[in-house]
């Protein structure tokens, strides 16, 4: 009997995968699994589960970016196999995902796996899922066995007592794997465990394995104590807090491997919020003392970039007494990299001691790094000037930095005269105008003329938000002149930032000042030789035109536009055409 052609073949859709999957294009089989929900939703629930699952499992066989999109996509697949009751058959296609060698693929099906077993029941958890885990856990390859680590704290609360008391048994077994792959998975994976068990328990058989951990011979091991100190220490009582996890601590701070240092300087401040209020005079502030002092200049960075956040978790005394005395020795520090840290965050103390301590002891350092040859070093002590302000006062700040920002807005570096300009605004309206006139005026024409674009294009935004602080009276006065008077300069660039400023400045001056200063020196700059000046003056007049009077745009810009729609560059004539649709 043959189908009618609007008859659907129900193998074409696995048919049709089929092909697909065996392409050599690894882009076409990645697209394929993709759409693998599309291609459950034609088949519908029951061959979903009883053919493509099966298929799937069988065909896993593929390049590492393919099989980590369909872990992935068999994540979100309990809605195609009709819920979580069905759940089951998505197990034995990740449960061999779990076996790659691909970490990146391993972890996802893991991810997966943790996903399904949300929805599923405690009768289906303790008749599949516990059965994968043992699998996985007992598995002659260390891939398996890595991967059964992260399976353990999603199924711990649901499962019954009996079967808790084995899976921590078996958890405790990996914590001591002889791969050091596995003990690392271990490692990652202990804290989100012990979140999930009891106390008791936590303290009698996950500490132990934790300490061993911690001694591990791998540093890419021990480094993992330092989140699993954190982890249990919110989870245990001031008591067990500091007879089991602070010696760790401590181990961890002292650690002969920079990269476990490293791992503590990162996480310092969570170290230390943790451990308790009373450890943090008698441990903390010497811990950080001698990161300061690392010979590694990863550990000093990392340690630099907590400067701020951890002086704010003690006294203002102990800050002067033993951190500034770090403070100003990484202020000189060798590495680049440890005062680019340190000057991305050493403003954030302003705020924490004070007027008087700031003025007394930190502007000085905040000087040196303004000064500082690295230019990333300057830059970050720029962007965070406003946080001294704030407390310091702007005549102080005007007093102590102003020469140097003075100073930086001729930098050879544009990254750092560019931060100068955005922060110019904000100076300018703390300052006042009179004070911005005679000291930064000249400053922020110069910018103007800069040899490089993205400064120009700064600069003239930069006039237009001095115009919002000081008001279109002052703008006409102190900017406009200045301005208009760069339209006849022989080198053609400053022209055109003429043609910027007036663009800029227009949407923000009054009708009157658009008319009779701005638009004469646009429309007399459309004789201008260069094309490139003749089309932005197009452009300028196209924003001029909804600013100024109807009898303005019809005897004055109109001509003018008609006269450019003539010209020989076809970039001139598509501006223009565009701007007189507005007439």
């Amino acid at each position: 009997m043959h189908k009618t052609d609007d008859e659907e073949d129900p193998f074409l859709p696995i048919a049709i995968l089929i092909d697909e999957l065996k392409n050599e294009d690894v882009q076409l089989r990645l697209n394929s699994i993709r759409r693998l929900g599309t291609i459950a939703e034609v088949l519908g629930q029951e061959r979903t589960r009883n053919e493509l699952i099966p298929f799937l499992n069988e065909s896993i066989d593929d390049d590492d970016e393919v099989l980590l999109a369909l872990a992935e996509e068999l994540g979100n697949f309990v809605q195609y196999i009709g819920g979580s009751k069905f759940s089951d058959c998505l197990l034995l296609p990740l449960e061999t995902l779990c076996n790659v060698e691909e970490t990146s693929v391993r972890a996802m099906a893991v991810k997966s796996l943790n996903k399904i077993s949300k929805d599923m029941k405690s009768d289906l958890v303790n008749e599949y899922f516990i059965p994968l885990v043992k699998r996985l856990a007992t598995a002659e390859w260390f891939t398996s066995r890595s991967s059964a680590c992260g399976l353990f704290a999603s199924i711990y609360a649901v499962v019954q007592s009996d079967s808790r008391d084995e899976l921590l048994s078996l958890f405790v077994g990996l914590s001591a794997d002889e791969s050091p792959v596995v003990r690392r998975s271990a490692s990652t994976h202990l804290g989100e465990l012990a979140s999930k068990v009891d106390t008791k328990t936590t303290t009698s058989t996950l500490v132990p394995a934790f300490a061993k951990l911690s001694k591990d011979e791998q540093d890419s091991v021990r480094l993992l104590s330092v989140p699993n100190c954190i982890a249990f220490a919110k989870l245990l009582g001031d008591k067990d807090r500091d007879n089991l996890i602070l010696p760790i601590t401590r181990k961890c701070i002292t650690d002969k491997s920079w990269r476990v240092r490293y791992m503590v300087a990162d996480n310092f401040v969570e170290l230390a919020r943790t451990s308790g209020d009373k450890m943090i005079d008698s441990e903390f502030i010497p811990a950080f003392v001698n990161l300061c002092k690392d010979t590694e200049q990863e550990v000093r960075t990392a340690t630099a970039l907590k400067v701020s956040e951890f002086s704010s978790l003690i006294a203002k005394n102990k800050i002067i007494t033993d951190i500034l005395p770090q403070i100003t020795k990484l202020v000189y520090d060798d590495s680049e990299h440890v005062r680019a840290a340190l000057g991305s965050v050493i403003m954030g103390l302003a705020p924490i001691l004070g007027k008087q301590s700031t003025i007394e002891h930190f502007v000085p350092l905040f000087l040196q790094l303004l000064k500082d040859d690295f230019p990333d070093v300057r830059l970050n002590i720029i962007s965070k000037l406003q946080s001294v302000n704030k407390v310091i006062g702007i005549n102080r700040l005007a007093e102590s930095l102003l020469p140097a920002i003075i100073e930086l807005s001729e930098d050879k570096q544009w990254r750092v005269r560019l931060a100068i300009i955005e922060y110019i605004p904000l100076l300018a309206g703390q300052l006042g105008a009179k004070f911005f006139d005679e000291k930064l005026s000249n400053l922020c024409m110069t910018w103007l003329a800069d040899s490089v674009y993205s400064i120009r294009q700064a600069a003239t935004n930069n006039l237009k938000r001095l115009t919002d602080v000081f008001g279109a009276d002052w703008a006409a006065h102190n900017l406009i002149p200045k301005v208009l008077g760069m339209a006849t300069n022989d080198n053609y660039l400053y022209r055109m930032t003429t043609l910027y400023s007036i663009k800029v400045l227009a949407g923000v001056m009054d009708k009157k000042h658009v008319t009779e200063k701005m638009l004469p020196v646009c429309l007399k700059m459309c004789g201008d030789e260069v094309a490139n000046v003749k089309f932005n003056v197009a452009k300028c007049l196209e924003t001029i035109i909804p600013l100024v009077d109807s009898k303005e745009v019809q005897q004055n810009i109109k001509p003018v536009l008609m006269k450019l729609q003539n010209d020989e560059d076809m970039d001139v004539v598509f501006y223009a055409s565009a701007a007189l649709k507005l007439c």
